[in-house]
């Protein structure tokens, strides 16, 4: 058995569509992991993991999907 998860799945979930849609508006786009990781409580980098790994899903970064 694994080690619990420190973020809930819904809580991640929200967090990366969050920030993937805010870095879609180049008005909004610095500092948005940052932003939106301050808001809702979560490390950034945890953050920026998340999203970079959606970018990879959703085969806008080259990388392994999930």
């Amino acid at each position: 058995m694994g080690a619990p998860r420190k973020y809930p799945e819904e809580l991640k979930e929200r967090a990366t569509r969050l920030a993937v849609e805010a870095r879609r508006d180049p008005g909004s786009k610095t500092g948005a992991i940052k932003r939106i990781a301050e808001q809702l409580g979560i490390h950034p980098e945890a953050l920026r993991t998340w999203v970079r790994q959606a970018e990879i899903d959703g085969g806008v970064r080259p990388g392994t999907t999930t």
